[in-house]
């Protein structure tokens, strides 16, 4: 490949613009740092579970109940004598899965009910909106544990009904960005050649919402690792004794809680922790992909100064 061939620009351009977004974020966004550096971390365990973990996610008798914090175990163990450590490393590989896997399914379902309802329009889009109404006239939470009693609790269910109903919710930011640029004068001049639809939808659309699409997926994986914890607190997510950190939080958790407050303590930290930098890397991207939010005032590391125009005043005339 040449060194002033067109791919060779395109992919110098491309690599310039994630080098400028990586030092944006580093030097505007020191909480999305932050928060960067915890989703790298949890992707870590949870891809490496296996070997990061000391002990077997259910492996019973591996000290004395109710042990303490201690250098053979770092966060004591449970009612079992269970290692708690390497059941919530384990339990980050449930939420690695259910975060990525639900929100990828989510931003897929919510692109293609998004997409299209904005760029058809009319009564197609008045019908698909008016359904999408009626989900979000029903807390999200019921309609999902309506769903998993009726198909059974188990982790892909929960997945797919997370991802499908997260997406039916989103698919109005979509088809927002749609309708903010359909009216575009290049999507007119690509009618005008006789593109077709599809081939609008997806080299011309799809194209530009892309930036809306990533901080989409980034901003729901923590409400799906949330949402996950809960339906399993309540018995309707993923079934023990897989070590999701919702169901670490209810049954013998609750039982035990006074006499061991580790068995709470621990596994609400790291569902705290994880979803508050999630977050907060979500919004750091959110802000450094957005065009608009590039150069506003209140941004970390920068300040906008006012120029200061001096007068020059002249002199008074003298009466005579």
């Amino acid at each position: 490949m040449a060194e002033n061939s067109p791919e060779r620009k395109a992919e110098k351009k491309r690599r310039s613009l994630f080098v400028d977004a990586l030092i944006r974020l580093v030097k505007e966004q020191p909480l999305g740092t932050a928060g960067g550096i915890i989703t790298i971390i949890l992707l870590i365990v949870g891809v490496f579970a296996n070997f990061i973990a000391p002990y077997g996610m259910n492996a019973t008798g591996a000290g004395p109940t109710f042990a303490p914090p201690s250098i053979h175990f770092w966060m004591g163990t449970d009612n079992l004598g269970r290692d708690l450590l390497s059941r919530i490393i384990y339990g980050a590989r449930i939420s690695v899965i259910v975060g990525l896997v639900g929100s990828a399914l989510s931003v897929v379902v919510s692109t293609v009910i998004g997409i299209l309802s904005g760029y058809i329009g009319g009564a197609f889009d008045m019908i698909i909106q008016r359904i999408v109404d009626a989900f979000m006239c029903i807390p999200s939470l019921i309609i999902m544990m309506l769903v998993v009693s009726i198909v059974g609790p188990s982790l892909w269910a929960v997945i797919v009904i997370l991802g499908i109903t997260s997406g039916i919710y989103g698919s109005r930011i979509v088809r927002s960005a749609t309708m903010s640029i359909k009216e575009n004068v290049y999507l007119e001049a690509a009618k005008g050649i006789g593109c077709s639809p599809i081939e609008i939808l997806v080299r011309h659309i799809l194209p530009n919402i892309t930036a809306t699409l990533i901080v989409m997926f980034s901003t729901m994986v923590p409400n799906l690792i949330i949402q996950e914890a809960s339906l399993s607190f309540l018995g309707f997510g993923v079934p023990p004794p897989a070590p999701s950190w919702g169901n670490m939080l209810t049954g013998d958790a609750r039982k035990f809680m006074l006499q061991d407050p580790g068995l709470i303590f621990w596994p609400g930290l790291a569902l705290s922790v994880v979803v508050f930098g999630v977050n907060m890397f979500g919004d750091a991207l959110r802000d450094v992909l957005d065009p608009r939010l590039r150069g506003g005032v209140g941004r970390y590391g920068l300040k906008v100064k006012t120029p200061v125009v001096k007068s020059k005043k002249k002199p008074a005339e003298s009466v005579e």
